[in-house]
């Protein structure tokens, strides 16, 4: 078969199932339209990272300047502390984060009494839907000099402790607000993946005689471990990236040695010093490194295990 005739078959393929499933390619398109005008529009300004760019001018005018800003990033004086910041804070969050929302699920899959069971999940799902504005609040009303974590500790004897103007507090306590806030919500697929493993397996293990630890140790965690390869190869692609949002609420010149991260360097110097090619050349740093991590990830699952992304 020549190309041609190949080529011709395919697209008769196309159209065919095109007129036969046309109702589920028309609620497609706003999903299709929303990607290609908000995330692959926008990659037409990427070409300002290597420029600099001058809103006079606009894009095409503004000089060219090849990798000056890149240059300028990796050579400047705060490079490796947003770094090692960005990397610490997503590594922490890996560590007691990710792992947290998979034991959450594991010890309500093992909670017998229903109306127990429904009420731990609501309480913890609730903080998921606080806003990060209020939860940063919330923190300065517990964590401040005159707080209630100081009044408890001081009626102990102990030196109230400023916890959100020192710097060794900071990333504890961001990713244990974190983990607060998510555990409950991120366990919600761990459950759906628990709810789909085969009951005759537990039946047979019964049988065999495995505990309920057994049971979980053999049974649930083997069957809900593609699910957990999945969200940690994205999890990986995250390593560079955290949100500005809270940090900012959050964070004080008195802690940048620990709390300053690549998000809120763009921030400082994008919105408020408005170096829009040094910050583009930031961002798609950033981009990069991510997209090398979770293809780096996905690529060592694939070799290691049959569980990977794509």
């Amino acid at each position: 078969m020549s190309r041609s005739t190949g080529n011709w078959a395919a697209l008769q393929t196309i159209r065919a199932d095109l007129r036969r499933h046309w109702a589920v390619y028309v609620m497609a398109l706003p999903v299709i339209a929303y990607y290609v005008i908000f995330h692959y529009g926008p990659m037409y300004g990427l070409q300002i990272a290597f420029k600099d760019f001058q809103p006079a001018k606009g894009i095409w005018g503004s000089p060219w300047v090849g990798f000056k800003h890149f240059v300028s990033f990796f050579n400047g004086i705060y490079f490796w502390r947003l770094i090692k910041n960005t990397i610490l804070i997503n590594v922490y969050e890996l560590l007691f984060g990710f792992p947290a929302a998979i034991v959450l699920a594991l010890l309500l899959n093992e909670v017998r009494n229903g109306v127990f069971k429904r009420v731990v999940q609501t309480v913890s799902y609730l903080p998921h839907f606080i806003s990060i504005v209020v939860v940063a609040g919330m923190m300065f009303d517990f964590l401040g000099r005159t707080g209630l974590i100081n009044q408890i500790i001081g009626a102990f004897g102990i030196e109230p402790i400023d916890f959100l103007k020192e710097a060794g507090w900071f990333r504890f306590l961001y990713v244990s607000s974190g983990v607060w806030q998510g555990v409950g919500w991120g366990s919600i697929i761990y459950l759906a993946a628990i709810a789909t493993i085969d009951p005759t397996l537990y039946e047979a293990a019964r049988m065999d005689g495995a505990s309920r630890w057994k049971q979980t140790l053999h049974v649930t965690i083997p069957g809900i471990m593609p699910t957990i390869v999945i969200l940690f190869i994205l999890q990986m692609g995250n390593m560079l990236s955290v949100g500005s949002e809270k940090v900012l609420l959050l964070y004080n010149p008195l802690t940048y040695s620990t709390a300053d991260v690549i998000s809120t360097y763009v921030y400082r110097k994008g919105v408020l010093e408005a170096s829009y090619s040094f910050t583009a050349a930031v961002g798609l740093f950033n981009s990069v490194v991510s997209f090398i991590l979770i293809v780096s990830a996905n690529s060592i699952s694939k070799r290691l295990s049959e569980n990977k992304l794509w």
